[in-house]
């Protein structure tokens, strides 16, 4: 599942050729691909990561709405990525982040 949201990451991405927002609310994506990134975001306790463990945290609240969440964040956590809740962001930006990922781990950007 991990190496599923890797590729499908890396996919969506390469259909944008300019900024917008769908690829804007994906940053925090690359620190679940790059762990060694995710770790120095850490230490940083950067703006980044407090987005990341806050996406984690909803998804974490969401498992029921999407059940996928349940295994593909048993994997992160495997990695030392956990869910942390810091401050409030975005309804709207984390329900936006949590189809996408839904959307990655039912391979609609696998190729």
């Amino acid at each position: 599942m991990y190496r599923i949201f890797c590729e499908s990451y890396e996919n969506f991405i390469k259909t944008f050729e300019n900024e917008n927002y769908r690829l804007n609310i994906t940053k925090p994506f690359e620190l679940i691909t790059n762990p060694e990134k995710f770790e120095k975001e850490k230490q940083k306790n950067s703006d980044l990561y407090k987005s990341l463990c806050n996406l984690l945290n909803y998804m974490q609240n969401n498992i029921k709405r999407f059940p996928k969440f349940k295994a593909f964040l048993w994997t992160l956590q495997s990695r030392n990525i956990v869910a942390q809740r810091f401050n409030d962001e975005k309804s709207e930006d984390l329900e936006e982040q949590a189809k996408l990922i839904n959307s990655f781990l039912k391979l609609a950007y696998w190729y």
